[in-house]
């Protein structure tokens, strides 16, 4: 057998301990897989009296993450200690600049660096892995560099925050409003600390700009994705989508487009019956489609400690084989800088307002949106409430510019009782 694997690891949270615990409990089956042993010989944490639930004590402490990124006993670094910048980055570039291998579950420090540490692992001959990073346990790094490396990918969609998909569910069959299954989702310790990330789309956004890059051979550009989150969602937009046959998913959807690179993560409609319209609770789903394979759907636990920590030894593993693969998927220096597409390409949309008890108020609307080249598909009407009566419109293809001219235009009639809500529906 080889010579171990000797793994330094940097951040002792959920994840972190999961990773310790399947190496201590799996050393056996690791070993038979990879053909070496996989040893942890150094860690490093904030706090080093911290109760994490697994033994320490035989492994050497580093205060200092950039120390343990150097130690020369140390073969491949895994960064688990998160952060686009600070010490994760630090340490990081120290590992790669020393030509150590690295494995990273750090979604936003790529997002932002993804670039600039995919060229130095390059030049130092290191490799950049980071499963972990994207959709926990779901294996879709190494579906789209290995499986279907010999496909031209032409969409790349998906579910990627089990937090937002919690919240949306729950409103669906509790009848709860946003603030209500919002309070339940932190109550449950399913928000991040900065609730923004999960809720505002930021961090579903950085995976899907690490999916695109691989998928389209681009250069990470996180400040192209078109960013929605889904605090505008009511109630009434879960029942009516429903009603007519649609579910509300926080969407994530990356394709290559003759106006450049569209990455948009925002609110959708997508069809009930669909594969993203079964997924409840916090599971992730990635869906990828690609011109030889057609359309392939990769469904599981998006976050936790054994998905993550799972993930993590995945890349571990593969590296303890021997397998070498640029970090997303061809060497950095020939990744393209994709312009970014200012217009989504069209599609149906879902529009609820709220319409003032007048005479000739729907005459109004669609004429607003007829001058806008936008026409109708679906329209419903529900019961007055007071002196308002809620109005839902399906339209066909069109562009969100052409929506939001029809909204402005509507907003001069004086027959809105409320500001009008529009989502996307995806075509899946």
């Amino acid at each position: 057998m080889s010579e171990p694997l000797r793994l330094g690891i940097a951040g002792l949270g959920t994840v972190g301990a999961g990773v310790v615990k399947i190496v201590r409990q799996k050393a056996n089956l690791l070993a038979t897989r990879t053909g070496r042993s996989i040893q942890i010989v150094a860690v490093s944490a904030r706090n080093r009296d911290k109760d994490r639930g697994v033994r320490l004590t035989d492994f050497a402490w580093e205060d200092d993450p950039v120390a343990l990124a150097r130690r020369e006993d140390v073969d491949v670094f895994v960064e688990l200690m998160g952060g686009s910048d600070g010490p994760a980055k630090a340490a990081t570039q120290a590992a790669l600049d020393a030509g150590k291998d690295v494995v990273t579950a750090n979604k936003a420090m790529l997002a932002h660096h993804g670039q600039m540490l995919a060229q130095l692992a390059d030049e130092k001959g290191a490799v950049l892995r980071f499963e972990a990073a994207v959709a926990g346990g779901i294996p879709v790094i190494k579906a789209l560099t290995e499986g279907l490396a010999g496909n031209e990918i032409s969409r790349v969609m998906g579910v990627m925050n089990g937090t937002c998909n919690y919240i949306l569910t729950r409103m669906e069959s509790a009848g709860l409003t946003y603030g209500q299954a919002f309070a339940e989702a932190d109550d449950l310790g399913y928000l991040e600390a900065d609730p923004e990330l999960d809720v505002g789309g930021i961090d579903a956004g950085h995976k899907l700009a690490l999916l695109a890059s691989i998928a389209f051979g681009t250069v990470v550009d996180f400040a192209g994705v078109r960013l929605e989150g889904i605090g505008k969602v009511s109630i009434d937009d879960i029942r009516q989508a429903a009603d007519m046959g649609y579910k509300i998913k926080l969407l994530g959807v990356a394709r290559m487009t003759g106006r450049g690179l569209e990455q948009r993560m925002a609110p959708c409609l997508v069809p009930q019956t669909s594969p993203l319209g079964q997924l409840d609770g916090g599971t992730n789903m990635v869906v990828i489609e690609g011109d030889s394979v057609g359309q392939i759907v990769m469904r599981g636990a998006g976050a936790g400690e054994g998905p993550t920590a799972s993930a993590v030894l995945g890349d571990v593993m593969d590296i303890a084989r021997g397998l070498r693969i640029s970090t997303f998927g061809k060497p950095a220096v020939a990744l393209n800088k994709a312009q970014t597409a200012t217009v989504a390409t069209p599609a149906p949309y879902y529009l609820r307002m709220r319409l003032l008890d007048k005479p000739g108020a729907l005459a109004k609307v669609a004429t607003a949106l007829g001058d806008a080249g936008i026409s109708i598909n679906r329209m419903r009407q529900y019961d007055h409430t007071d002196d308002t009566a809620p109005v839902l419109i399906v339209t066909h293809k069109t562009t969100r510019d052409a929506l939001d001219q029809a909204i402005g235009a509507m907003s001069t009639t004086g027959v809105l009782g409320s500001d009008p809500v529009a989502l996307r529906i995806e075509e899946v």
